[in-house]
């Protein structure tokens, strides 16, 4: 979102002048109620300003960024979770680059029985791996996944913005979306409902842009 000239004025005269009716902010500008009535229902929408009935306009003292990081702190990773691309614990390592090639992934999801969650394979464990294996048609994905407990991961319920953070602390391309089950010898376990990558986060800012 970015204000135009004239919604920039108007907030400076409602942080200095506030409360202050949509008629006064009008003969301020120079123009008529009707002109302004668009700008004012966006600053409004976007929690900007405030407004009461015969009392006026007043400033909320919120800045645009604030808005977003507030956007991003109500939107859940369950609205926006994309479908995993999982590869069973059973596979090998030239099964792994194949399936990544296929997808064009950067990173691989790897399940044991019933979808729970294994491991992890980037793209740059797959690298160093065909460039120092001879036979990686015999060589187990479960020898270069990360492994429990070191797997970054997120449950659909936590905020986008704590899945961006986690993405950018531990710069990696993706993460697992889980939710906790109980296995079959009673420990607890993560099933994979989905996945969110850097491309889910960029796509949600440039639809929160559109919208703006």
């Amino acid at each position: 979102m970015e204000l135009t000239k004239r919604q920039e004025s108007i907030l400076e005269i409602v942080k200095k002048e506030g409360p202050i009716t949509g008629e006064q902010i009008a003969e301020r500008l120079s123009i008529n109620k009707a002109t302004l009535r668009s700008d004012m229902a966006i600053l409004t929408m976007f929690g900007l300003l405030g407004a009461r009935p015969r009392v006026g306009y007043f400033y909320l003292g919120r800045t645009l960024n604030r808005i977003i990081a507030e956007k991003l702190h109500q939107i859940k990773v369950g609205e926006i979770k994309s479908i995993p691309v999982v590869i069973s614990d059973q596979s090998y390592v030239y099964d792994a680059v194949v399936k990544m090639f296929i997808e064009d992934v950067g990173t691989l999801i790897v399940v044991k029985e019933k979808g729970l969650l294994e491991g992890v394979i980037s793209r740059k464990d797959l690298l160093k791996t065909t460039l120092s294996s001879p036979d990686i048609q015999k060589l187990p994905v479960s020898v270069i996944m990360t492994r429990m407990p070191n797997i970054i991961m997120v449950e659909p319920e936590e905020s986008v913005w704590l899945a961006a953070k986690r993405l950018i602390i531990h710069e990696i391309d993706a993460l697992p979306v889980v939710r906790s089950v109980a296995s079959a010898n009673g420990k607890k376990g993560f099933e994979v409902i989905g996945r969110i990558t850097k491309t889910s986060i960029t796509r949600l800012f440039v639809e929160l842009g559109e919208e703006s």
